[in-house]
């Protein structure tokens, strides 16, 4: 693997396989109605990006630093604390949606939730919506 690829790329894993596989009943749900909004929303089939981690449409990035890859335009996780969702472009533009979201905790460019009933769900597909505009109209 060269300096330049991203470890989590794109893969033809199964990702129904990989969410029937979330031991927790509840979360398996979760996931594939998360799964079901953002195919809805971009239009594209989920992909599984390294062995955890579902994602959809991809986009090309490059830093200054000459660092260059592709990775998702939105996607998500399953993680035994919580679902991870990925907001790309962060969530300092989002601010009056984050205010009506619900329960909810954030990293850089990540979304965590314990459940999608602790969370307004159209608020949340308002913020996917958006998220995901905003990377296609950047990236293409």
């Amino acid at each position: 693997m060269g300096k330049n690829e991203n470890k989590t790329t794109e893969n033809n894993a199964s990702v129904d396989a990989f969410l029937n596989s979330v031991k927790d009943e509840k979360k398996r749900a979760d996931s594939f109605a998360i799964k079901n909004m953002m195919e809805r929303i971009t239009g594209k089939p989920a992909k599984m990006w390294g062995t955890a981690i579902v994602g959809f449409d991809v986009y090309h990035y490059k830093y200054d630093s000459g660092r260059e890859g592709d990775f998702m335009k939105v996607g998500f996780s399953p993680r035994s604390q919580n679902l991870t969702l990925y907001i790309m472009p962060g969530f300092e533009r989002y601010d009056s949606l984050m205010k009506k979201l619900g329960k909810y905790k954030t990293g850089k460019s990540c979304l965590y939730v314990k459940r999608l009933e602790d969370i307004d769900l159209e608020v949340l597909e308002q913020l996917i919506q958006e998220s995901y505009d905003y990377m296609t109209k950047k990236y293409g």
